[in-house]
């Protein structure tokens, strides 16, 4: 790994500018035309996603003067990728959603072909400040000559974050250290000093976080290598995070996260296209992250990518010192059937990051989700015999299901829920494998889209404690599967195809025992 690279960055490019609205309005008009043409056969009920057009990355996450607020990536002249922008929701309470104004579209030069990902941070006045990458292409034209990427600044021009003063470059990209990749910026203060992480593809081509420093947040400072991906297979770390957590005997440690592009496929790991994963080890201020752990999967699932997660300041700021972190349901393979109904991409529910009693990262839903539940109804326990089957709803258009399996009592060599589950027989499975030990999603019976099966391994501790508990969340489109407390997650896109979409508790080869089972109706986040 190459530590000291001679780079020192220029001064800041400032060139603050508020109107860019021509740009904003084009944009609002764009969305406001695809949604008017939109098709919600898939469209969500409880999952953030845009009025119209593509979305991708989830930005600038924050909680700030009483509201919390979730920007995304945005192309609103289309369903597949494009010039990126801002998209924009708040909420008072993770419940009741309203969307926003776009933040950002592309109006300097710096950023002329995309507004591209980065965070949000409250400094130490209490006002925000948004870090974000801008992107042009090195020919002006398209990808076919690389990008020129650089870090850029902008200040909102209300609490309510409707609109912002964008800064100008703070830090350029040295071309001749970098191949292309350069973005998604991460900010944090350490002691007395502010840091910043974003993913770096090296001259090598080997995929790096770089570590800058910065005493007022404008003018940085490199200082080293924060890390580099041991796989020389990995060549961009997209999507940077970088927070400290404490585990269970309140030792500090630093979480590590990134969306590696360029693994390659290994048994159960790295199946998807790029995948998103952590590690866990030490950090001191003006070091190299030391890690301590292997490369993890946030998420187990067929669409999970571009996590990125935010603290919430502690009580003296009205917060509560959660970790929180949304992740977005990436489209990775075609076909994808979205695209024609004039929108593409949702995000996962919140997620709060917390370490287990045995070290490892837990995600499980932020509490208020609990409050998107409309009724509930107990169905458990029940018994299936060999090779059973019974319907546990005739049509779940947006439901919860908390489910605890009996592995000890049960036989099946596959059991779970068939979700989405139609008359002409299309179906996505949620089931535990027992030949495996793992909890699947397998979507080989889908009549829309991509596919295959995702599989989320379970310890030894695991398997041994004779009770697994599932809890499943179903969109129009979507599953997310919560296994044994937010331990292992799965995240996928779920097709449905005509007609009722029934849910099916089923055993194939043998008896399934279910000592409890929930079903809770989940109202509108209010973004339809």
């Amino acid at each position: 790994m190459t530590d000291n690279i001679d780079f020192t960055p220029a001064a800041p490019v400032l060139t603050p500018i508020r109107d860019h609205a021509e740009e904003l309005a084009k944009a609002e008009a764009g969305v406001a035309g695809l949604a008017a043409k939109r098709n919600d056969r898939w469209y969500p009920k409880f999952h953030i996603a845009s009025d119209g057009g593509w979305i991708n990355d989830p930005n600038g996450l924050c909680y700030y003067k009483g509201r919390w607020h979730v920007f995304y990536q945005l192309h609103p002249y289309g369903t597949q990728w494009g010039p990126m922008h801002w998209g924009h929701v708040s909420s008072v309470d993770m419940v009741n959603w309203k969307r926003e104004p776009i933040m950002f579209a592309p109006s300097l030069e710096q950023e002329k072909d995309g507004v591209f990902s980065g965070s949000a941070v409250i400094d130490d006045n209490g006002e925000l400040k948004f870090y974000y990458t801008g992107h042009r292409w090195a020919n002006g034209v398209d990808n076919t000559g690389g990008d020129w990427q650089v870090q850029m600044l902008a200040t909102p021009d209300d609490d309510e974050l409707t609109s912002a003063t964008k800064q100008g470059m703070i830090i350029d990209c040295p071309t001749d250290r970098v191949d292309h990749h350069y973005r998604d910026p991460k900010v944090w203060k350490t002691g007395d000093k502010w840091y910043m992480t974003f993913g770096v593809s090296s001259a090598e081509k080997r995929g790096q976080m770089w570590l800058f420093s910065s005493d007022d947040m404008v003018r940085w400072t490199y200082e080293r290598v924060l890390f580099e991906h041991p796989d020389p297979d990995v060549f961009m770390l997209e999507c940077p995070d970088f927070f400290p957590i404490h585990d269970k005997d309140g030792n500090e440690k630093w979480v590590i996260g990134f969306s590696a592009m360029g693994s390659k496929p290994k048994g159960f790991m790295n199946r998807n296209v790029n995948n998103a994963g952590y590690m866990i080890g030490t950090w001191e201020p003006g070091g190299e992250f030391k890690p301590e752990t292997e490369f993890r999967l946030w998420d187990c699932g067929h669409n999970y990518y571009a996590p990125q997660s935010f603290h919430v300041d502690g009580p003296e700021h009205g917060g509560d010192g959660r970790q929180i972190v949304y992740g977005w349901l990436s489209p990775f393979v075609e076909p994808i059937p979205m695209q024609e109904d004039g929108w593409c991409g949702q995000l996962t529910l919140p997620r709060e990051i917390t370490l287990g009693e045995d070290g490892d990262v837990v995600t499980a839903p932020v509490a208020e989700i609990e409050g998107l539940r409309e009724d509930t109804t107990d169905l458990g326990p029940i018994a299936l015999d060999i090779a059973g089957e019974q319907v546990i709803a005739d049509d779940a258009e947006a439901v919860e299901i908390e489910m605890a399996i009996d592995l000890t009592a049960s036989t099946a060599e596959r059991a779970g829920l068939k979700i989405h589950a139609t008359e002409d027989g299309s179906y996505t499975y949620v089931a535990y494998d027992d030949q495996i030990g793992r909890v699947v999603v397998d979507r080989q019976a889908n009549k829309y889209g991509d596919k295959g099966y995702r599989a989320a391994p379970l310890t030894e501790a695991e398997l041994a404690a004779g009770t697994l508990d599932l809890r499943v969340f179903v969109d129009r489109g979507s599953v997310e599967v919560y296994v044994n407390g937010g331990h292992q997650v799965l995240s996928s896109y779920s097709y449905a195809a005509e007609g009722p979409h029934a849910i099916r508790l089923a055993a194939e080869s043998g008896s399934l025992k279910v000592t409890a089972l929930k079903l809770h109706h989940l109202k509108s986040i209010g973004l339809e």
